[in-house]
């Protein structure tokens, strides 16, 4: 009693925050029991598939424990963009983030994910997890600082602008257009004749609305949950790239018990279903609704813009260590499995 008395308020308070770190994450009190609280940041907008897919993941998490485990979502940029939440992975001041095309600028390989038409379709893509992301990828993010612990979806993007249908590649020359952080993501608008410029998804509307930039291009997802048809007149089909999406946690993640990882890991990794289904039926309810909205929709010359893609994929392969390998074993589980 003595002793306790003897220690500064001050110091008991830092000795008993430091102990609920370890334990199980500070959190709130519901009842005797402590409740964990973990925040999850995406930069998607409210009724994208990003905010759709943390809520669910949220919803189960919370399901799981009664409770006592609850993750709280922040879209629409509201922690910062992709990459201050990556920062802020690794200061452990955000438990989960969901990067996609920004990790190809943080880990070379990623850049797999910027080869133009390489994933055919959502079940090639599975197959790509399997042998490509969790053996080779993961283990590189690691190193970087940056745990994955599942894979979802961001999507199959397409190209909107305000000047031109866009039917080949000579149809982009010349249209400034926003691009993700990403360097092989310019470089392929770049070879395709435009003009691209890196800028964070929270400033694209109103960029699109000033004409700052003529175009973007996104899944049609985030193309309708960001209000991009408001201010674009033609989306046109490409399907140029796919990008996964990747549930990362960073330092505050091993402050939590090893059991609440491995099942909270386990919930992630389960979600995926849910993020597939939705996708797939976002994708052919938001082409109908974009059409409706007013927007010119057309089919590209998907032909031409494979032949003006091929240099893109010598380039990342003569430069990325290992990438040449792991483009050719993509290639081949989509032949293997007879796509």
């Amino acid at each position: 009693m003595l002793l306790a008395k003897s220690i500064p308020q001050r110091f008991l308070h830092l000795v008993c925050v430091f102990c609920c770190i370890l334990s199980m994450g500070c959190g709130t009190q519901e009842g005797s029991e402590r409740v964990v609280e973990l925040k999850f940041g995406h930069v998607g907008a409210p009724g994208s598939l990003f905010a759709l897919s943390a809520e669910e993941f949220s919803r189960r998490v919370e399901e799981r424990y009664g409770g006592r485990v609850k993750v709280n979502v922040f879209g629409s940029s509201q922690l910062g963009g992709d990459e201050l939440m990556l920062q802020k992975l690794k200061l452990g001041t955000l438990d989960f983030a969901l990067p996609s095309t920004i990790m190809s600028s943080r880990v070379e390989l990623f850049g797999i994910f910027e080869m133009p038409y390489l994933v055919k379709s959502r079940e090639h893509m599975k197959k790509i997890e399997e042998h490509v992301i969790w053996p080779a990828l993961i283990p590189e993010a690691a190193e970087q600082g940056y745990k994955i612990i599942a894979v979802w979806e961001n999507g199959f993007r397409h190209v909107t602008n305000n000047i031109r249908p866009v039917v080949t590649p000579d149809d982009l020359e010349g249209i400034k257009l926003r691009t993700p952080r990403g360097l092989w993501r310019v470089k392929l608008f770049q070879a395709f004749g435009s003009n691209p410029s890196p800028m964070p998804l929270s400033e694209v509307f109103v960029a699109l609305q000033t004409g700052v930039m003529d175009g973007q291009e996104n899944p049609l997802a985030q193309i309708y949950a960001s209000k991009l048809h408001e201010v674009q007149n033609y989306l046109s089909l490409t399907g140029h790239v796919y990008t996964p999406a990747y549930v990362t946690v960073g330092a505050s993640w091993d402050r939590l018990p090893e059991d609440l990882r491995a099942e909270i890991a386990e919930i992630a990794i389960e979600t995926q279903k849910f993020v597939y289904e939705t996708a797939t039926r976002m994708d052919s309810d938001f082409l109908v609704a974009l059409s409706e909205a007013g927007v010119e929709v057309n089919e590209p010359d998907r032909e031409a813009f494979e032949r003006a893609s091929r240099k893109i994929y010598e380039d990342f392969s003569s430069s990325v260590e290992g990438a040449g390998e792991l483009v050719r074993q993509s290639l081949e589980l989509e032949e293997k499995s007879g796509l």
